[in-house]
């Protein structure tokens, strides 16, 4: 596998087992994202087999859409020519177009009953809906002359030939299938996806359904991160969960630096004695560029890069794992994946709880919504007491509340900024 990353100019690369000063989430992003590069490999998919693919080249425009001039209601075509003086009007119903019909013939008639999507012949001059005629035998009676192009949807109203309809980097959702599709479109070429080796470190893990022993724990994690990585443009190499042995994960680094572009690992990234991930990342060859970031949970995550694949190296403790791989690892495998969506949205919100807190450090606490103010903003609840270890308040929560750096001391009413999950 080729290296599809650079750490490029002005990254420079951590020393020692920590860094003396916290990054800023920020400058954390920054770096990760700088770090990554999208792969180039692309393969041409059948639409049936692209969605949540990236886009490797743009969708142009063939031809006009619509195709030809039709009817956006049903209900009677009609010429001006046959509505000169005062009405109402008495107009003879001569032919019928359904959608998919050529309307072949039908240019000398009166009046033509047309359905919903059915062509209307370039003769006829509007289409009046059914509901505003009189149905008389064989007939009809309009009582208002319709504007011109009435109710006609014209050939190219909506795109015109040649137009760039999806741009390189999109994701192909059912909406951008459906365009391409109306396109006439049967193949697209996506990039390759990304592959995303995981595994969890620490000699406490178990796995579900597995007897645990007195200071055990079950690896929430391991689902936790296969869950979030399961998206049509990524492949996952889940090498489960490793004990705090310097040899066994510096076998597996080597090893799923080797298959991965990515390797994400969980646990093993602060300061204890068994905490060895990024030692071994530079024992292998490679350079550290984020240690410590100044956020809460999450401080001790980890990026950097070996010879063949960026490493992420999350915090142990599952909400800690959670909060960085949103709002660090996300942004990179997009990145990696060539995706040009929205990250991590954000939108005002209400404070409808209190917290004291030690400044310094931005802080992301699951909340769920309680209501809305008298401007419509969500009202949100904090849930649990911000232990980077407990899962309930993450699992019941509607999103994050970021509480900035510098705010000691959080009241109910205050405005803070709200980032929901989905």
């Amino acid at each position: 596998m080729q290296p599809h990353h650079s750490a490029g100019p002005g990254i420079a690369a951590c020393t020692g087992s920590q860094s003396g000063k916290l990054t800023t989430l920020d400058v954390a992003v920054e770096r990760g994202c700088r770090l990554a590069s999208p792969v180039e490999d692309t393969i041409s998919l059948p639409l049936e087999d692209a969605c949540g693919r990236v886009l490797a080249t743009p969708v142009t425009a063939p031809g006009p859409q619509p195709h030809f001039d039709n009817s956006a209601m049903d209900g009677y075509a009609v010429r001006f020519a046959d509505l000169s003086g005062i009405g109402p009007w008495r107009l003879t119903v001569d032919g019928r177009i359904a959608a998919g019909d050529t309307g072949a013939g039908l240019h000398t008639a009166r009046a033509l009953r047309v359905l919903t999507g059915a062509p209307v012949p370039p003769e006829f001059d509007a289409v009046i809906m059914q509901e505003h005629v009189e149905r008389l035998d064989g007939a009809i009676l309009v009582a208002r002359r319709p504007r011109p192009g009435e109710n006609i949807r014209r050939a190219g109203e909506d795109i015109k030939p040649g137009q760039t309809l999806l741009e390189c980097g999109h994701v192909l959702s059912p909406a951008r299938l459906a365009l391409a599709a109306s396109t006439g479109l049967a193949m697209l070429d996506v990039r390759r996806k990304v592959r995303v080796a995981i595994f969890s470190t620490g000699n406490e893990l178990r796995q579900p359904g597995e007897t645990l022993n007195f200071g055990q724990i079950y690896n929430s994690n391991r689902f936790m991160l296969k869950g979030l990585l399961a998206q049509p443009m990524l492949e996952v190499i889940d090498l489960g969960s490793l004990p705090d042995d310097r040899v066994r994960l510096a076998e597996a680094l080597a090893a799923a630096s080797k298959q991965a572009d990515i390797v994400i690992t969980t646990g093993g990234v602060s300061v204890g004695e068994e905490d060895h991930m990024p030692d071994l990342v530079r024992d292998a060859g490679g350079q550290l560029h984020v240690l410590n970031v100044a956020m809460k949970p999450g401080k001790p995550v980890t990026l950097g890069e070996m010879s063949s694949a960026l490493y992420v190296g999350l915090p142990g403790n599952p909400v800690a794992a959670f909060v960085t791989f949103n709002l660090i690892a996300r942004p990179m495998i997009d990145r990696l994946a060539g995706a040009t969506r929205p990250q991590n949205s954000k939108f005002p919100a209400i404070s409808d709880f209190q917290r004291r807190r030690r400044p310094h450090r931005v802080e992301y606490v699951p909340v769920r919504i309680t209501g809305r103010d008298d401007q419509g903003l969500p009202m949100v609840q904090m849930l649990g007491h911000g232990s980077s270890a407990a899962l309930l308040p993450i699992a019941l929560a509607d999103g994050l509340a970021m509480v900035d750096a510098g705010v000691g001391e959080l009241s109910k009413g205050d405005t803070i900024t709200y980032l929901p999950f989905g």
